[in-house]
């Protein structure tokens, strides 16, 4: 597989060379860094983290009522209680566990969904703030660094997208 990705990258480069040799110019842009780095980014971090807060005090107060029940369930037992009492305590018991079990994979869910609409809509806007700066810049190309094997590091414009991502949220 590593052997696959270098010859791809190898392929790739070919034509890299050639627009260099006409004096191209040719930037790389760190897209996880203006992702995470932006205002837009920090953005959709704390409105994540907010809804991951209401889903933490929501489990919290779910566990304490699953302890509370099962407190009961074991404390009130074969003792205190007769078989269909303790049944329906048991039955009450799973039934909360198994509702637990739904709410936790649903906020999962639900805060997966949400990262993946925040990032893509993100994405969207930070692709379109990188044609526009390329094309205002002179660039003849601008590669996602994640995919680069080796470019120079004087061709890494990331700081200059993202104040150009940050401006175009301003306006």
């Amino acid at each position: 597989m590593k052997r696959f990705i270098v010859a791809i990258s190898l392929v790739l480069a070919l034509p890299l060379s050639v627009m260099a040799a006409d004096g191209s110019k040719i930037g790389s842009v760190d897209i996880q860094k203006v992702l995470s780095q932006s205002d837009a980014g920090k953005e959709a971090k704390d409105q994540l983290m907010q809804k991951a807060s209401k889903y933490e005090a929501e489990k919290a107060a779910k566990e304490a009522e699953l302890l509370k029940l099962k407190g009961e369930l074991e404390s009130q037992g074969t003792a205190l209680l007769n078989e269909s009492a303790r049944s329906a305590k048991d039955r009450d018991y799973q039934k909360g566990m198994k509702e637990y079990q739904r709410f936790l994979k649903d906020a999962q869910d639900d805060l997966q969904l949400k990262n993946g609409e925040y990032t893509n809509k993100i994405l969207d806007e930070i692709g379109k703030v990188v044609q526009d700066f390329g094309r205002k810049s002179g660039y003849t190309a601008i590669f996602s660094r994640e995919t680069m094997v080796y470019i120079d590091p004087s061709a890494d414009v990331t700081d200059a997208v993202l104040k150009a991502f940050n401006e175009s949220r301003k306006k």
